[in-house]
Protein backbone atom coordinates (compact mmCIF):
# COMPACT_ATOMS: atom_id res chain seq x y z
CA UNK A 1 0.00 0.00 0.00
CA UNK A 2 0.99 3.31 -0.85
CA UNK A 3 2.27 5.77 1.77
CA UNK A 4 0.21 8.85 1.90
CA UNK A 5 1.76 12.13 0.72
CA UNK A 6 2.03 14.46 3.76
CA UNK A 7 3.11 18.15 3.39
CA UNK A 8 4.24 19.58 6.66
CA UNK A 9 5.21 22.88 6.79
CA UNK A 10 7.20 24.91 9.44
CA UNK A 11 8.85 28.36 10.30
CA UNK A 12 7.11 31.49 8.63
CA UNK A 13 7.43 35.03 9.03
CA UNK A 14 5.88 35.66 12.48
CA UNK A 15 7.60 35.86 15.46
CA UNK A 16 6.54 32.36 16.34
CA UNK A 17 9.27 31.09 13.56
CA UNK A 18 11.61 29.43 16.21
CA UNK A 19 8.59 27.77 17.94
CA UNK A 20 7.04 26.60 14.75
CA UNK A 21 10.51 24.41 13.87
CA UNK A 22 10.41 23.06 17.57
CA UNK A 23 7.19 21.81 16.87
CA UNK A 24 8.29 20.05 13.28
CA UNK A 25 11.25 18.48 15.57
CA UNK A 26 8.84 17.26 17.47
CA UNK A 27 6.19 16.09 14.52
CA UNK A 28 9.40 14.43 12.73
CA UNK A 29 9.55 12.31 15.93
CA UNK A 30 6.22 10.90 16.02
CA UNK A 31 4.81 11.08 12.66
CA UNK A 32 4.32 7.51 11.37
CA UNK A 33 6.51 7.53 8.33
CA UNK A 34 5.38 3.21 7.45
CA UNK A 35 2.00 4.87 6.86
CA UNK A 36 2.62 8.30 5.68
CA UNK A 37 5.97 9.83 3.30
CA UNK A 38 6.54 13.20 4.75
CA UNK A 39 7.40 16.56 2.56
CA UNK A 40 9.02 18.83 4.83
CA UNK A 41 8.72 22.84 3.35
CA UNK A 42 10.16 25.39 5.46
CA UNK A 43 9.79 29.34 5.53
CA UNK A 44 12.33 31.17 6.54
CA UNK A 45 11.92 34.09 8.57
CA UNK A 46 12.25 35.96 5.30
CA UNK A 47 9.68 34.41 3.65
CA UNK A 48 11.92 31.75 1.19
CA UNK A 49 10.45 28.89 1.06
CA UNK A 50 12.45 25.26 1.05
CA UNK A 51 11.81 21.38 0.29
CA UNK A 52 14.23 19.65 2.65
CA UNK A 53 14.83 16.88 4.22
CA UNK A 54 13.56 17.76 7.56
CA UNK A 55 13.26 20.29 10.27
CA UNK A 56 17.00 19.60 11.40
CA UNK A 57 19.76 21.79 11.60
CA UNK A 58 20.46 23.08 8.13
CA UNK A 59 16.89 22.83 6.46
CA UNK A 60 17.20 26.31 4.80
CA UNK A 61 19.95 24.61 2.70
CA UNK A 62 16.86 22.74 0.90
CA UNK A 63 15.75 22.70 -2.72
CA UNK A 64 13.78 25.98 -3.33
CA UNK A 65 9.71 25.10 -3.59
CA UNK A 66 6.23 26.73 -3.36
CA UNK A 67 3.09 25.47 -2.44
CA UNK A 68 0.94 25.63 -6.32
CA UNK A 69 -2.47 27.30 -6.41
CA UNK A 70 -3.12 25.18 -9.38
CA UNK A 71 -5.52 22.98 -8.56
CA UNK A 72 -4.06 20.82 -11.71
CA UNK A 73 -0.92 20.65 -9.61
CA UNK A 74 -2.23 19.79 -6.74
CA UNK A 75 0.91 19.88 -4.49
CA UNK A 76 4.32 21.45 -4.75
CA UNK A 77 6.54 22.96 -7.48
CA UNK A 78 10.30 22.08 -6.58
CA UNK A 79 13.19 23.79 -8.19
CA UNK A 80 15.71 20.92 -10.31
CA UNK A 81 18.23 22.06 -12.53
CA UNK A 82 16.57 24.84 -13.78
CA UNK A 83 13.07 23.34 -14.51
CA UNK A 84 9.92 23.09 -11.66
CA UNK A 85 8.97 19.60 -11.29
CA UNK A 86 5.73 18.32 -9.65
CA UNK A 87 4.99 16.57 -6.73
CA UNK A 88 1.24 15.89 -5.71
CA UNK A 89 0.27 15.98 -2.08
CA UNK A 90 -2.52 14.20 -0.56
CA UNK A 91 -3.19 16.38 2.63
CA UNK A 92 -1.36 18.98 4.25
CA UNK A 93 -0.29 19.84 8.08
CA UNK A 94 0.71 23.17 8.89
CA UNK A 95 2.72 23.41 12.11
CA UNK A 96 3.25 27.52 11.12
CA UNK A 97 2.26 29.52 14.74
CA UNK A 98 0.84 33.19 14.54
CA UNK A 99 0.53 35.65 11.79
CA UNK A 100 0.32 33.88 8.32
CA UNK A 101 -0.39 30.55 10.02
CA UNK A 102 -3.14 30.74 12.27
CA UNK A 103 -5.16 33.79 10.74
CA UNK A 104 -6.43 32.17 7.68
CA UNK A 105 -3.45 33.29 5.25
CA UNK A 106 -1.88 29.68 4.78
CA UNK A 107 -5.25 27.86 4.78
CA UNK A 108 -6.58 30.18 1.72
CA UNK A 109 -3.69 29.09 -0.06
CA UNK A 110 -4.52 25.70 0.54
CA UNK A 111 -8.18 26.11 -0.33
CA UNK A 112 -7.07 27.57 -4.11
CA UNK A 113 -4.71 24.83 -3.91
CA UNK A 114 -7.90 22.18 -3.33
CA UNK A 115 -5.84 20.13 -0.95
CA UNK A 116 -7.24 19.22 2.32
CA UNK A 117 -5.48 20.56 4.91
CA UNK A 118 -5.32 20.20 8.98
CA UNK A 119 -7.11 22.16 11.65
CA UNK A 120 -9.08 25.36 10.96
CA UNK A 121 -10.61 26.55 7.98
CA UNK A 122 -10.03 30.04 6.91
CA UNK A 123 -13.17 32.00 8.77
CA UNK A 124 -12.35 30.30 11.95
CA UNK A 125 -8.74 30.70 11.84
CA UNK A 126 -9.60 34.42 11.47
CA UNK A 127 -12.05 34.67 14.11
CA UNK A 128 -9.52 32.97 16.28
CA UNK A 129 -7.02 35.02 15.28
CA UNK A 130 -8.83 38.41 16.02
CA UNK A 131 -9.28 38.35 20.07
CA UNK A 132 -11.98 40.71 20.11
CA UNK A 133 -13.89 39.30 17.41
CA UNK A 134 -13.37 35.83 19.02
CA UNK A 135 -14.86 37.52 22.40
CA UNK A 136 -17.75 39.52 20.45
CA UNK A 137 -18.87 35.22 18.88
CA UNK A 138 -18.49 33.66 22.50
CA UNK A 139 -20.37 35.98 24.24
CA UNK A 140 -23.22 35.94 21.67
CA UNK A 141 -22.92 31.87 22.21
CA UNK A 142 -23.78 32.85 26.11
CA UNK A 143 -20.00 32.27 27.69
CA UNK A 144 -18.49 34.87 29.63
CA UNK A 145 -15.29 37.08 28.54
CA UNK A 146 -13.55 39.58 30.61
CA UNK A 147 -14.86 42.82 30.00
CA UNK A 148 -12.36 44.48 26.40
CA UNK A 149 -11.92 47.90 24.24
CA UNK A 150 -10.73 47.90 21.25
CA UNK A 151 -8.36 50.56 20.33
CA UNK A 152 -8.10 51.52 16.36
CA UNK A 153 -4.82 52.30 14.45
CA UNK A 154 -3.90 55.93 15.61
CA UNK A 155 -7.00 56.30 18.24
CA UNK A 156 -6.73 58.25 21.43
CA UNK A 157 -6.73 56.54 24.99
CA UNK A 158 -8.01 58.67 28.04
CA UNK A 159 -5.70 56.55 30.73
CA UNK A 160 -8.55 57.69 33.18
CA UNK A 161 -11.12 55.64 31.71
CA UNK A 162 -9.78 52.31 33.30
CA UNK A 163 -9.73 50.51 35.93
CA UNK A 164 -6.36 48.74 36.42
CA UNK A 165 -4.40 46.30 36.57
CA UNK A 166 -5.65 45.68 32.57
CA UNK A 167 -3.90 43.78 29.53
CA UNK A 168 -2.77 45.40 26.44
CA UNK A 169 -2.29 43.38 24.07
CA UNK A 170 -1.99 43.56 20.26
CA UNK A 171 -5.87 42.44 18.80
CA UNK A 172 -4.17 40.07 16.36
CA UNK A 173 -1.19 38.59 17.65
CA UNK A 174 -0.05 34.51 18.80
CA UNK A 175 1.38 33.38 21.78
CA UNK A 176 1.81 36.90 24.59
CA UNK A 177 4.30 38.88 22.08
CA UNK A 178 3.51 42.28 22.58
CA UNK A 179 1.09 41.54 25.96
CA UNK A 180 1.37 44.06 28.77
CA UNK A 181 0.02 43.91 32.35
CA UNK A 182 -0.44 47.09 33.18
CA UNK A 183 -0.64 48.17 36.63
CA UNK A 184 -1.50 52.35 37.11
CA UNK A 185 -2.17 54.59 34.74
CA UNK A 186 1.20 55.61 33.74
CA UNK A 187 2.58 52.65 32.25
CA UNK A 188 -0.77 52.43 29.77
CA UNK A 189 1.53 54.65 27.05
CA UNK A 190 4.59 52.51 26.82
CA UNK A 191 2.17 49.50 26.53
CA UNK A 192 0.39 50.48 23.82
CA UNK A 193 3.63 51.08 22.04
CA UNK A 194 5.03 47.84 22.48
CA UNK A 195 1.62 46.12 21.32
CA UNK A 196 1.38 48.43 18.19
CA UNK A 197 4.60 46.65 17.25
CA UNK A 198 2.26 43.76 16.58
CA UNK A 199 -0.57 45.30 15.32
CA UNK A 200 -2.33 48.01 14.48
CA UNK A 201 -5.55 46.57 16.11
CA UNK A 202 -5.12 47.33 20.05
CA UNK A 203 -7.55 45.09 23.17
CA UNK A 204 -7.41 46.31 26.43
CA UNK A 205 -9.44 43.64 28.43
CA UNK A 206 -9.85 43.67 32.52
CA UNK A 207 -7.78 41.77 34.20
CA UNK A 208 -9.54 38.66 35.84
CA UNK A 209 -9.05 37.42 39.28
CA UNK A 210 -8.53 33.94 38.48
CA UNK A 211 -6.68 30.35 38.06
CA UNK A 212 -5.58 29.87 34.28
CA UNK A 213 -6.16 26.28 33.37
CA UNK A 214 -6.75 25.52 29.28
CA UNK A 215 -8.14 22.30 27.52
CA UNK A 216 -6.79 20.62 24.51
CA UNK A 217 -9.78 19.60 21.75
CA UNK A 218 -9.44 17.47 19.19
CA UNK A 219 -12.32 16.45 16.68
CA UNK A 220 -14.81 17.87 13.75
CA UNK A 221 -18.40 18.44 14.60
CA UNK A 222 -20.65 17.02 17.69
CA UNK A 223 -17.52 14.43 17.97
CA UNK A 224 -14.92 16.18 20.26
CA UNK A 225 -12.29 14.50 22.09
CA UNK A 226 -10.73 16.74 25.54
CA UNK A 227 -7.66 15.79 26.59
CA UNK A 228 -6.45 16.48 30.46
CA UNK A 229 -6.96 20.39 31.58
CA UNK A 230 -4.08 21.81 33.23
CA UNK A 231 -3.52 24.38 35.29
CA UNK A 232 -0.86 27.44 35.15
CA UNK A 233 0.75 28.25 38.33
CA UNK A 234 2.47 31.76 38.84
CA UNK A 235 4.85 33.48 41.02
CA UNK A 236 4.51 36.70 39.56
CA UNK A 237 3.42 38.23 35.76
CA UNK A 238 1.73 36.59 33.11
CA UNK A 239 2.48 33.67 31.87
CA UNK A 240 4.37 33.67 28.46
CA UNK A 241 6.74 30.93 28.48
CA UNK A 242 7.58 31.14 24.53
CA UNK A 243 9.30 34.39 25.47
CA UNK A 244 12.16 32.74 27.60
CA UNK A 245 15.57 31.75 26.65
CA UNK A 246 15.60 28.40 27.01
CA UNK A 247 11.82 27.49 27.54
CA UNK A 248 12.72 23.55 27.22
CA UNK A 249 14.07 23.96 30.78
CA UNK A 250 10.98 25.93 32.23
CA UNK A 251 10.00 29.26 32.76
CA UNK A 252 11.42 31.81 35.06
CA UNK A 253 7.75 32.93 36.71
CA UNK A 254 5.06 29.92 36.16
CA UNK A 255 4.73 25.88 36.26
CA UNK A 256 2.23 23.86 34.80
CA UNK A 257 0.13 21.24 36.26
CA UNK A 258 -1.06 18.35 34.45
CA UNK A 259 -3.75 17.16 35.52
CA UNK A 260 -5.10 20.74 36.59
CA UNK A 261 -5.55 20.56 40.55
CA UNK A 262 -9.34 21.03 40.44
CA UNK A 263 -12.36 19.59 41.32
CA UNK A 264 -14.13 16.64 39.10
CA UNK A 265 -16.82 19.41 38.89
CA UNK A 266 -14.84 22.15 37.54
CA UNK A 267 -12.59 19.66 34.77
CA UNK A 268 -16.32 18.68 33.52
CA UNK A 269 -17.28 22.18 33.48
CA UNK A 270 -13.31 23.20 31.85
CA UNK A 271 -14.06 20.63 28.99
CA UNK A 272 -17.78 21.13 28.48
CA UNK A 273 -17.21 25.07 27.76
CA UNK A 274 -13.88 24.44 26.17
CA UNK A 275 -16.13 21.97 23.92
CA UNK A 276 -18.86 25.22 23.28
CA UNK A 277 -16.61 27.78 22.48
CA UNK A 278 -14.64 25.31 19.68
CA UNK A 279 -18.07 24.79 18.32
CA UNK A 280 -19.21 28.61 18.13
CA UNK A 281 -16.29 29.51 16.72
CA UNK A 282 -16.28 26.66 13.69
CA UNK A 283 -12.99 25.31 15.01
CA UNK A 284 -12.18 21.31 13.37
CA UNK A 285 -9.15 19.55 13.88
CA UNK A 286 -7.84 20.94 17.18
CA UNK A 287 -7.04 23.68 18.87
CA UNK A 288 -6.33 24.27 22.85
CA UNK A 289 -8.65 26.55 24.61
CA UNK A 290 -7.55 28.49 27.61
CA UNK A 291 -9.59 29.60 30.11
CA UNK A 292 -9.85 31.04 33.70
CA UNK A 293 -11.46 29.37 36.28
CA UNK A 294 -12.67 31.95 39.36
CA UNK A 295 -13.30 30.99 42.78
CA UNK A 296 -17.03 30.58 42.45
CA UNK A 297 -16.26 27.91 40.08
CA UNK A 298 -17.51 29.67 36.82
CA UNK A 299 -14.96 29.93 34.00
CA UNK A 300 -14.14 32.90 31.42
CA UNK A 301 -12.34 32.52 28.07
CA UNK A 302 -8.82 33.76 27.62
CA UNK A 303 -8.19 32.86 24.25
CA UNK A 304 -8.32 30.02 21.75
CA UNK A 305 -5.19 28.76 19.83
CA UNK A 306 -6.01 27.03 16.74
CA UNK A 307 -2.88 25.76 15.76
CA UNK A 308 -1.26 25.22 19.20
CA UNK A 309 2.61 24.71 20.23
CA UNK A 310 3.87 21.29 19.59
CA UNK A 311 7.01 21.57 21.08
CA UNK A 312 8.61 19.04 23.91
CA UNK A 313 6.91 21.52 26.36
CA UNK A 314 3.95 22.67 25.06
CA UNK A 315 0.97 22.46 26.75
CA UNK A 316 -1.51 20.64 24.09
CA UNK A 317 0.40 17.42 23.17
CA UNK A 318 1.22 17.51 27.03
CA UNK A 319 -2.66 17.66 27.82
CA UNK A 320 -3.86 14.65 25.55
CA UNK A 321 -1.11 12.41 26.87
CA UNK A 322 -2.64 12.67 30.27
CA UNK A 323 -5.44 11.52 28.77
CA UNK A 324 -3.77 8.71 27.18
CA UNK A 325 -3.33 9.78 23.73
CA UNK A 326 0.63 9.97 22.51
CA UNK A 327 1.11 12.67 20.17
CA UNK A 328 2.09 9.91 17.58
CA UNK A 329 -1.53 8.85 17.91
CA UNK A 330 -2.80 12.81 17.68
CA UNK A 331 -1.16 12.78 14.33
CA UNK A 332 -2.72 10.21 13.24
CA UNK A 333 -6.25 11.17 14.24
CA UNK A 334 -5.89 14.64 12.63
CA UNK A 335 -4.56 13.50 9.23
CA UNK A 336 -7.45 10.66 9.47
CA UNK A 337 -9.78 13.28 10.50
CA UNK A 338 -8.31 15.88 7.27
CA UNK A 339 -8.94 13.39 4.77
CA UNK A 340 -12.12 12.05 6.18
CA UNK A 341 -13.59 15.54 5.96
CA UNK A 342 -12.63 15.37 2.34
CA UNK A 343 -14.70 12.71 1.90
CA UNK A 344 -17.86 13.66 3.24
CA UNK A 345 -17.45 17.07 1.15
CA UNK A 346 -17.53 14.57 -1.90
Amino acid sequence: MDRLKVGIIFGGCSEEHPVSVKSAREVAKSLDTEKYEPYWIGITESGVWKLCDGPGENWEDGKPAVLSPDRGVHGLLVLEQGAYQEIRLDTVFSVLHGKLGEDGAIQGLLELAGIPYVGCDIQSSALCMDKALAYTVVRAAGIATPDFWIIAENEKVDPDSFSYPIFVKPARSGSSFGVTKVNEKGELADAMEVARQYDSKVLIEAAVVASEVGCSILGNGMDLIAGESDQINLSHGFFKIHQENEPEKGSENSTITVPADISPEARALVHETAKKIYSALGCRGLARVDLFLKEDGSVVLNEVNTLPGMTSYSRYPRMMAAAGMPFAEVLDRLISLTLAGKDDEG
